[in-house]
């Protein structure tokens, strides 16, 4: 693993799912307006939405944001309840209505040795 452009006490969140085929689309709408409320967010780096595509992995849905850090991350959380609210989505309700597993937490580096 290279430390190249590695920033120093980054946060990440991610999000794994188990997505049947007729939750995908649905799933994939709400990700993706969720990211972008997200990318506007100050302290925020980078984001992916994956798809797997080949092996025997159970979650064929992951998302993935890195945060400058923990502080950042912790900004915006009321930020994304308060602007989910306002369209009355509920992650959990679609989550448990649409069939779909989530494995759902934040991460850090793990530092070089």
């Amino acid at each position: 693993m290279s430390t190249k452009n590695q920033r120093n006490g980054s946060a990440f969140r991610l999000d794994k799912f188990v997505v049947p085929a007729a939750a995908r689309d649905e799933i994939i709408g709400k990700v993706f307006m969720t990211h972008q409320l997200l990318r506007q967010q100050e302290g925020f780096v980078q984001d992916f939405l994956l798809e797997q595509v080949s092996g025997p992995g159970e979650f064929n849905i992951v998302t993935m944001v890195e945060w400058e850090s923990q502080a950042a991350v912790d900004k915006v959380v009321p930020i994304v309840k308060a602007a989910h609210e306002r369209i009355a989505f509920s992650a959990q309700e679609t989550i448990a209505r649409l069939g779909v597993k989530a494995d759902i937490a934040n991460y850090q580096r793990v530092p070089e040795v």
